[in-house]
């Protein structure tokens, strides 16, 4: 039982960690400047044939990409108050489908 409680108490942080951030409001606010179809390279939001192979690559990869900078991304995706948890919320939003009119 100990064991159980050991391992529940050193998981649940991370189970529980949450963006602090609305990722339409961080989209809005700057990620959209290059993902909305300025840059090319830049996948836009619910570009399904985009985003498949970048999600392939692992939610680890990509956030690391956007933290450190990757090709023409900037470093920290030029959100210097994102967490981790808010890139990869951002990344999860964009890679959706775009809902219908």
């Amino acid at each position: 039982m100990t064991k159980w409680l050991l391992a529940a108490g050193v998981l649940m942080p991370l189970y529980s960690a949450q963006a602090t951030q609305d990722p339409e409001a961080v989209y809005n606010r700057v990620c959209g400047a290059c993902h909305s179809g300025q840059l090319p390279m830049a996948p836009e939001r619910g570009d399904q044939e985009a985003w498949t192979p970048r999600l392939a690559k692992g939610m680890g990869t990509l956030v690391q990409h956007v933290t450190q900078g990757f090709k023409a991304m900037p470093p920290r995706g030029l959100c210097m108050d994102c967490s981790a948890e808010d890139y990869q919320a951002i990344i999860l939003w964009m890679s959706e489908s775009k809902p219908g009119p």
